[in-house]
């Protein structure tokens, strides 16, 4: 049987993936993957939590912050697509020029 410890450093090494990805990454779906990423691995830790102490705490709130990374998912995708049919490139360090 795997100790919860390996789950909580597998869930802490996915979210420092992630966070790499959003601070390093320009392209901006790469960018929306890795909060995807940093979200799951969050997700993960609770489960992970949940069922070292034997409750469903952890499992009701990942069921609630998969709900909202479905929005987020729907959401950010619609804006990224606005944002590549009148740009036509997605770089995050063009975004700026959307000013005025």
């Amino acid at each position: 049987m795997v100790e919860v410890e390996a789950f909580i450093v597998l869930s802490a090494a996915l979210f420092i993936l992630g966070a790499m990805g959003v601070v390093l990454r320009r392209n901006a779906i790469l960018v929306f993957m890795s909060v995807e990423l940093m979200l799951n691995a969050a997700n993960l830790a609770l489960v992970a939590f949940a069922w070292h102490w034997g409750g469903m705490d952890g499992h009701i709130f990942v069921f609630f912050v998969i709900t909202v990374a479905a929005a987020e998912v729907a959401v950010g995708l619609a804006l990224i697509v606005a944002i590549f049919r009148s740009r036509q490139s997605i770089n995050i360090d063009e975004l700026h020029l959307m000013e005025g």
